[in-house]
């Protein structure tokens, strides 16, 4: 049991640069309807009570750096009608961050609810619309609703999405009917959505209900349920996708990288869903095929039914129990005919290998997956994509290592990917030789000391200096800081424990410009969670790390 909690703590640890012990109280609550634009500033911390629905034809406009949370009690959600619009514009030094209410270490998915963005391009469903799920309503009490009904525009534009994490939202309105991360109901393909964060989801991290909005630079991390879902027509296109799951969440009804319907009821209803993926790294919770101890509900890296449609290609999935299950006949038909398209992709330590069910063709999944002109790669262990340290929750290392087959190996032929969205890369897998999620994303929400984090205020470090994260972290006995100055300046680097109290000092005194490092020497400390404070010239940076026995 207390290795168990020790692992569940490690889990936990801040990536990202954060205020000390900044407590931070909301500013400003919002709830019920919004009709007339509105800006959120920088400035303010904001809660999001009951469902908040901007109408049309409202702008709501979120600066970059902003702070939002949800409350828990009334499943707190921001919903984006169609005809309005959001334009939430962040950056990569000060991304914009919803995020839990509760205490650093008491978080958990479904703390709040999600984003929920409706549009008016085309769905399947009868009528063109559908109600969006989650029981969501206005302030009226009208159902949200989502698609264009019989005359939909598929260039419809919601607005932008950039440099956001969405963090533990994904909450239970009633059993099959939840909120998810970021929801998207018929969002049209002039939408913006990319460098875009969903961790700890309760449900689903990304779904799409019909549409054609496109999408890059996503990252799932500890859903519960799926990393991506498609449904009821969805048509848009995804390119630099990441999927890293926490072994111990799972959902009961199976949880997968990729989960693919057309409709409910897996009729040949128009638009028939059809999503085309390119570059997504889908981590599953077995580091190897002998592993033990993580969730049995997962299931699958994919599992494709209900007679959708789906383009996979230049991507890498791997430590699932099974790689792909094919679901019923219509699956197995499109694939044959290439209106499902599987190609130059890694299936890594996938251990059960490719699935069928519903299937009474004769399909055969592996020999289809295993077509020389289709150029897959079928590896027996996730070590041998080669990636630098992939299984890692606290500090994912996803680039492909000299050597790794992600280097290479694309290829952008197929007529999917003739699109210009695409962007024609030579590595297959979310990365090559850089990182694009550094450093606005954060792998570890749970451990930031404070209930709201104002991380605008700390990211925008002082030109005077950089403090770079510790390493290795977690650590045991020591661990190495290191820093840059850009001139001579009077340094302090300090270490405290999580009430403020000073634990050590490592550096006292006039330092030159240049790179410097600091040990700290940890044995007689206990495990958890610590601060470390680099001030010059009166200026400040912190970063929080930790120490595990």
């Amino acid at each position: 049991m207390k290795t168990l909690l020790y692992v569940l703590l490690i889990a936990f640890v801040i990536f990202m640069p954060v205020q000390l012990l900044a407590q931070v109280t909301p500013d400003s609550v919002l709830q019920g309807d919004i009709n007339s634009s509105l800006t959120l500033s920088t400035n303010k911390v904001y809660m999001l009570r009951g469902f908040v629905v901007v109408k049309q034809p409202a702008t709501l406009t979120i600066e970059a750096g902003t702070v939002i949370v949800g409350e828990k009690s009334t499943k707190g959600s921001l919903v984006i009608d169609r005809g309005a619009k959001i334009f939430a514009n962040g950056s990569s030094a000060r991304p914009i961050i919803f995020t839990s209410t509760q205490a650093p270490g008491s978080r958990g998915p479904g703390d709040w609810g999600g984003i929920i963005i409706v549009g008016r391009a085309s769905t399947n469903l009868p009528g063109g619309e559908g109600t969006i799920e989650g029981g969501v309503t206005d302030a009226a009490g009208n159902p949200i609703r989502y698609g264009g009904g019989t005359s939909p525009n598929d260039d419809d534009s919601s607005g932008v999405l950039r440099y956001v994490r969405i963090e533990y939202p994904g909450i239970a309105f009633q059993p099959n009917n939840e909120i998810n991360g970021l929801t998207f109901g018929g969002v049209g393909r002039k939408t913006l959505i990319e460098y875009v964060q969903v961790s700890y989801s309760g449900d689903d991290s990304f779904e799409w209900f019909g549409g054609t909005v496109n999408g890059r630079y996503l990252i799932s991390l500890g859903a519960v349920d799926d990393d991506f879902d498609t449904d009821n027509g969805f048509r848009g296109s995804l390119q630099f996708l990441v999927a890293l799951r926490d072994p111990q969440f799972a959902d009961i009804s199976g949880s997968h990288a990729m989960e693919a319907d057309n409709d409910a009821g897996g009729t040949f209803g128009t638009p028939r869903s059809n999503v085309t993926i390119s570059n997504a790294t889908f981590i599953g919770p077995m580091p190897d095929t002998s592993a033990t101890g993580w969730n049995p509900n997962f299931r699958r890296g994919g599992h494709w039914r209900r007679s959708t449609l789906y383009g996979l290609f230049n991507s890498i999935v791997m430590g699932w129990p099974n790689a792909l299950l094919f679901d019923g006949n219509n699956v197995a038909n499109a694939s044959v005919s290439d209106s499902i398209a599987l190609q130059t992709t890694i299936f890594a330590g996938n251990k059960g290998g490719f699935k069928t069910a519903g299937i009474t063709t004769g399909f055969n999944p592996t020999a289809w997956v295993s077509t020389p002109a289709f150029n897959n790669t079928i590896l027996p262990q996730p070590a041998d994509a080669q990636l630098e340290n992939p299984f890692n929750l606290l500090n994912p290392g996803l680039l492909p290592q000299t050597g790794s087959p992600a280097r290479s190996g694309a290829s952008f032929t197929h007529p999917r990917l003739t699109s210009s969205f695409f962007d024609r890369v030579s590595f297959r897998g979310a990365y090559g030789t850089t990182r694009w999620d550094m450093p606005w994303a954060n792998y570890n929400p749970q451990g930031l000391p404070t209930s709201i984090v104002r991380e605008e205020q700390a990211e925008v470090l002082p030109p005077l200096f950089h403090l770079n994260q510790n390493f290795p972290n977690p650590f045991n006995p020591r661990t190495t800081i290191t820093f840059e100055l850009t001139r001579s300046a009077f340094v302090r680097l300090k270490v405290y424990d999580l009430l403020g109290r000073e634990v050590a000092t490592l550096l006292d005194g006039m330092m030159t410009a240049g790179s410097h490092r600091a040990v700290f020497e940890a044995r007689g400390i206990p495990t958890g969670l610590y601060i470390y404070r680099l001030s010059a010239d009166g200026a400040g940076a912190t970063r929080a790390m930790m120490m595990v026995k």
